[in-house]
């Protein structure tokens, strides 16, 4: 809800892609939780808790739409990620679900530390009761006695976040195991779920899989997805670990999970440290080495005939292996007993379900860069999405837009629709911004219509080599064309305009169209309005290279269109 009373649920890409995980799964558990708030809900303050009815209807809003709209039944709700819970705005929001007949929707907390959401729930019994499940992000495989005491699920809620190489994969495969064994903890979630960003932003690959060209359609089924499939393909959400799990002799784990109707799935991984290391928290040292490993089935588990072999072998290439079938362990004249010999950096399911398959997929397109030619005009009359492809809005929201009483060529455009600050998780830059291309272009020409809304004290920028992006938006540098409604021009080398190459008198007023041009070749620069030379040959030795990028000087409304950027090594400097 970008201002009060806007209800659209419509926007953004997350109910597309809540969609399309119900058509190939359709039990797949949906949570949501909130990194920010529209800033309105904060009435001045960067805090989501000013008037807590109304941001517990603002959620629970968001729940009813979801199945209004999309037919999505949403299972668990959060409460604000990785920042300050409030325990009455958890008690309001538990009964207002209830009042709207979601009592199936559970509520996780606090999204942060064990602490001190495990204290104040054994403090106070509504408090306890209100909440579902305790979500702690990057445990580290452990928890806290308190979080115990609650009884309550333990989930490490968010996790991972490792470049998805093979040291990734190793770190999903220690801890998928470990987060139980050694912190009872029964759910893992791995953030993020698709590397589909710019991969010079922070976490850059830092998803299961990658799939960051959208311009070409490449992407990798990375060594990550293959290790959820050891544990995924043979659990669901229901079954239950059993309590002889632990750690192996000489390094290595093993759990075991039963649906209660006699299925049984053993997993075991020896990832080594230095192949397992996750991007936080620090990991202790410990060995891990050639073992023989023997397990004893007992009880109704002594009648199980055969169990199926999937194993992943990571490390050296000449010997790696992902999720491969191997051939079954027949257990009728052994008692329920076998061993397994075990290397390091090795996982194994061992499974009664025979449903297991290595999933194929026709050859991604292959990988290329952003084209060095890209415009677009934003004609698009009902865009299946609200964002343009390709543009990643950093600071503020940049949608489709259609100018009712512009019947002329500028009837569809790109339009900044923030007009406050969010409730923010993260600095969010004091301007919007919205990043384009390829982070290594260095020497380019970006030309764009743009559009001051907001009289006297509006302005907008279009810019190039922009090198910062995610958590660190407020200290990208770059060459940054801005002109504001009060007539005047600025070329600052840096986002938040502390930088100043030049500055001078323009004829800009607001709600006019303008085209900007910005041509960068080696170390000049120079910017053009409507076609004339504004300023000229400006020197910039920093940075070498980076993004195109637009946006505006505030929270403020402004429009673009017929974007244009071209990026060559051979952009002569202008005359």
């Amino acid at each position: 809800m970008h201002y009060a009373l806007d209800e659209n649920y419509f926007r953004g890409y997350e109910w597309w892609l809540m969609k399309e995980a119900k058509k190939r799964n359709p039990n797949i558990t949906l949570i949501g939780l909130p990194w920010s708030f529209p800033g309105w809900l904060g009435k001045g303050f960067n805090w989501p808790y000013v008037n807590i009815q109304q941001t517990a209807y603002y959620i629970v809003t968001w729940i009813m739409g979801a199945k209004q709209y999309h037919d999505l039944d949403i299972d668990y709700i959060g409460i604000w990620n990785e920042r300050s819970f409030n325990i009455n705005y958890i008690k309001v929001l538990r009964r207002m679900l209830n009042y709207q007949g979601l009592q199936h929707v559970k509520i996780i907390a606090s999204d942060n530390l064990w602490e001190p959401i495990s204290t104040s729930m054994l403090l106070d019994s509504e408090l306890l009761k209100a909440i579902d499940v305790i979500g702690a992000h990057y445990p580290g495989t452990y928890t806290v006695k308190d979080a115990r005491l609650t009884e309550k699920k333990l989930w490490s809620s968010e996790d991972y976040s490792t470049l998805n190489n093979d040291v990734g994969a190793g770190c999903w495969a220690r801890i998928l195991n470990q987060n139980y064994i050694n912190g009872h903890m029964t759910s893992t979630i791995a953030w993020n779920l698709v590397a589909s960003y710019y991969e010079q932003l922070p976490y850059g690959r830092c998803g299961l899989m990658t799939a960051q060209e959208p311009w070409s359609g490449h992407y990798v089924v990375e060594a990550p997805i293959w290790i959820s499939a050891h544990t995924t393909q043979f659990t669901q959400p229901g079954w239950y670990y059993l309590k002889t799990v632990g750690h192996l002799e000489k390094g290595g784990s093993y759990v075991a999970l039963t649906d209660g109707f006699g299925n049984l799935t053993i997993i075991i991984e020896t990832m080594s440290h230095r192949h397992s290391m996750c991007i936080r928290p620090i990991l202790p040292y410990f060995n891990v080495s050639h073992q023989f490993a023997t397990f004893v089935l007992k009880g109704s588990f002594s009648k199980i005939p055969e169990l199926q072999v999937w194993s992943t072998k990571l490390g050296k290439s000449s010997e790696r292996f992902l999720f491969k079938q191997l051939d079954s362990l027949w257990l009728l004249d052994s008692n329920g007993s076998f061993t397994l010999e075990l290397q390091e950096d090795e996982l194994f399911t061992l499974t009664t379900l025979t449903s297991g398959s290595k999933g194929s997929y026709p050859l991604p397109p292959k990988s290329q860069p952003f084209p060095s030619i890209y415009k677009d005009d934003f004609n698009v009359d009902y865009p299946f999405f609200s964002e343009a492809p390709n543009f990643a809005d950093q600071t503020g929201v940049f949608e489709y837009f259609m100018n009712i009483e512009d019947p002329g060529e500028h009837r569809f455009t790109l339009r900044q629709v923030l007009n406050q600050r969010p409730i923010t998780w993260a600095a969010d830059a004091s301007n919007t911004i919205s990043f384009i291309g390829d982070y290594n272009w260095s020497n380019m020409r970006i030309e764009c219509d743009v559009y001051i809304e907001t009289p006297k004290k509006g302005g907008v920028f279009i810019a190039g080599r922009v090198n910062k992006g995610g958590i660190w938006i407020r200290g990208a540098a770059g060459i940054f064309f801005w002109i504001f409604a009060n007539g005047t021009y600025r070329v600052t080398g840096d986002l938040a305009g502390w930088f100043i190459y030049a500055l001078g008198k323009a004829e800009v007023t607001a709600q006019k169209w303008y085209t900007l041009a910005l041509t960068i070749s080696g170390d000049h620069s120079s910017g053009r309005l409507n076609g004339k030379p504004l300023w000229t040959d400006i020197r910039v030795h920093f940075p070498k290279n980076g993004w195109a990028a637009i946006g505006t000087h505030s929270f403020e409304f402004a429009q673009f269109d017929n974007f244009r950027v071209e990026a060559h090594p051979d952009i002569h400097r202008e005359p």
